[in-house]
């Protein structure tokens, strides 16, 4: 198939939608689809490194990432496709797609990556209100014309239908995947991390790896890392990712209270093989989020078989601690403390399920897997929607 993938942004730093395009495209890619993406900016477009052909056609105009180009290039290059794929809500990418498709044969499906769950109705009702008005003319006719609606799972589903009473759409169940990284190159991985950090060789590693931001609890993670480092002289927390929000300051303050400051690492954004060397150098992977839609990190965490401590509002919780694969607990300050306390306590306990960890990956995960299920849903003249 050949296939047109339309996203808000490909910078990486913008988080897991951005990373779950470009590894989906890599694994479309790796089994013969052509895929292609266009988003509403131009400076990324100079970079080098993305694995398929990308159209910036920005400079965007506000956070809406109005774009008076993209509707006329997806009309005009429509024939050249099978299927759109819009990644996203809230933004004007989406009804670009609807526009620019208006009454011609190419389809388009949404992926709303987590942007309709209810978790931003309570904690942002402002913002739940600006979308109110936005929705009875926005998105809800970009959902209610789409071919299908894919949600990563089925916790995804099941919450979108709560946080606009007038919702209408073909929903289908269409997992996010990962290509295999490769347990051959782990060493060349793990040699990339221990040259950025040789002081922590010897440590026994706690791994956040994500967005320094609110919604991913990292302030109540230093509490809960704290409560436990006193008597556990070998831990440490690495805290990964990038300061969008401008909080680590503030986070590093919190570690200077509690007195753990030369217990913690902040490596900014690991990219490459140095990412991969932090997630085969954990002992663990932790993310204490109070909203996360499908955490490709924690399926990268289990593809190289590192187990995982999970809020229960990351949606795929519940397959993770059916396998073994991990804990997951409430998404607050005793829930992050029982999961740290639970992996400090127990170092023999968490080296017996890094193969669990690693099979829960290639018996749910893996790019092959998700690709075939997308690929059935996406084909012309599938019969399988609802």
């Amino acid at each position: 198939m050949r296939l047109l993938h339309v996203v808000a942004s490909t910078d990486p730093a913008e988080g897991g939608v951005t990373e779950a395009v470009r590894q989906m495209c890599e694994s479309l890619t790796a089994l013969g689809h052509a895929c292609e993406v266009a988003s509403p900016e131009e400076l990324a477009c100079a970079t080098s490194g993305y694995p398929v052909p990308r159209h910036c056609l920005g400079p965007a105009k506000s956070s809406y990432r109005y774009t008076p180009r993209l509707p006329a290039f997806v009309r005009a290059n429509a024939h050249r496709f099978d299927a759109v794929l819009v990644h996203g809500m809230w933004q004007h990418p989406g009804l670009a797609v609807r526009s620019g498709l208006r009454g011609l044969a190419t389809p388009y499906f949404v992926y709303p990556h987590g942007m309709l769950d209810p978790w931003f109705k309570r904690t942002y009702p402002l913002k739940h209100l600006k979308k109110w008005l936005y929705w009875p003319w926005g998105d809800y006719r970009v959902l209610r014309d789409a071919r299908a609606v894919l949600f990563t799972c089925e916790e995804e589903c099941r919450l979108a239908r709560q946080s606009f009473w007038l919702y209408r759409c073909r929903e289908q169940i269409a997992p996010l995947g990962l290509a295999d990284p490769g347990s051959e190159r782990g060493p060349q991985h793990l040699d990339a991390f221990f040259a950025r950090h040789p002081e922590l060789r010897e440590k026994r590693l706690l791994l956040f790896l994500g967005r320094l931001h609110v919604k991913k609890g990292c302030d109540l993670l230093l509490d809960a890392f704290a409560s436990a480092a006193a008597m556990h002289p070998a831990a440490h927390l690495v805290m990964a990712g990038p300061d969008q929000m401008g909080w680590r300051g503030e986070l590093e303050r919190q570690a200077a209270r509690l007195r753990i400051s030369d217990r913690v690492t902040w490596p900014g954004m690991l990219t490459g093989d140095s990412k991969w060397g932090a997630l085969r150098a954990a002992d663990a992977f932790v993310l204490p989020s109070h909203q996360e839609n499908f955490g490709l990190a924690v399926v990268e965490s289990l593809a190289c078989g590192t187990p995982v401590l999970l809020s229960d509002q990351v949606n795929i919780w519940r397959e993770i601690v059916a396998d073994g694969a991990g804990l997951a607990a409430p998404d607050d300050a005793e829930g992050t403390r029982k999961l740290v306390a639970a992996w400090a306590q127990d170092a023999p306990g968490w080296q017996t399920r890094r193969d669990v960890a690693r099979q829960t990956f290639v018996d749910r995960f893996e790019s092959r897997r998700a690709v075939a299920r997308l690929a059935e849903i996406l084909a012309p003249g599938a019969q399988k929607l609802s």
